[in-house]
């Protein structure tokens, strides 16, 4: 694999990619593109040609794959009986590189199973220094274990998920609901549904993790 530092390193899974021409107007920074097994079918849609394809690629037919070889594309295949996800095998491959970002699309959606085993792929020790991000056009699905900076548009929708155990010294700026030295917990829904009442806003917090959803579609109905 290639020893170069790209900016951004983005991982194209085979979940739902509800819109996909906004995905492609942000990836203008990226340095590097895995397809994930089926991801691929998504690059392919988007006229995106990967520079690493992994998985055991029982997704992609053997005409797209020798494709693939012939243009001499990198091609890891593993095992269909794994102990890993096809995800999991290629954020060890990006964490190699090293990026300093990198943005996972169409991670979500689909089989909740997965959905769920993806986003957990977040908590793992080795990304807490890369800003990682599951992406879809419509949302974005990152990490908080200290502090971040979210940028956006008044109105958007940012929900706060503590992870595992109760949030705690959670301090919130830019958000029509503040919290100011508050604590989520896991059993509870008050950290969801909030809004940005500005392009950006802030978070912090002394203790735990947060799962941040931020949806970039301004919401019309916030009942619930």
């Amino acid at each position: 694999m290639t020893t170069h530092n790209p900016e951004k390193i983005v991982l194209f899974v085979n979940g739902d990619l509800p819109e996909p021409q906004k995905i492609a107007e942000q990836l203008s920074s990226a340095g590097f593109f895995i397809a994930v097994d089926g991801g691929l079918r998504h690059m392919d849609r988007l006229g995106i040609e990967p520079n690493l394809l992994i998985g055991d690629l029982d997704s992609i037919d053997e005409q797209r794959l020798h494709q693939i070889d012939a243009q001499g594309i990198e091609i890891r295949k593993f095992p269909v009986d794994k102990n890993q996800t096809d995800l999991e095998l290629a954020l060890d491959a990006a964490l190699h590189i090293p990026p300093s970002a990198i943005w996972i699309v169409a991670a979500l959606g689909g089989r909740l199973d997965q959905t769920l085993g993806n986003i957990f792929l977040l908590t793992r020790s080795d990304l807490a220094q890369t800003d990682v991000r599951l992406i879809d056009g419509k949302q974005e699905v990152f990490l908080i274990r200290n502090t971040t900076v979210i940028h956006g548009a008044v109105g958007q929708q940012v929900s706060l998920l503590p992870l595992g155990s109760p949030a705690e010294g959670i301090q919130t700026e830019g958000l029509a609901y503040p919290l100011v030295d508050e604590t989520l917990y896991p059993d509870r829904t008050r950290g969801i549904s909030n809004q940005m009442s500005g392009p950006v806003a802030k978070v912090s917090l002394i203790k735990g993790q947060l799962l941040c959803i931020h949806q970039f579609q301004i919401p019309t109905d916030r009942s619930g």
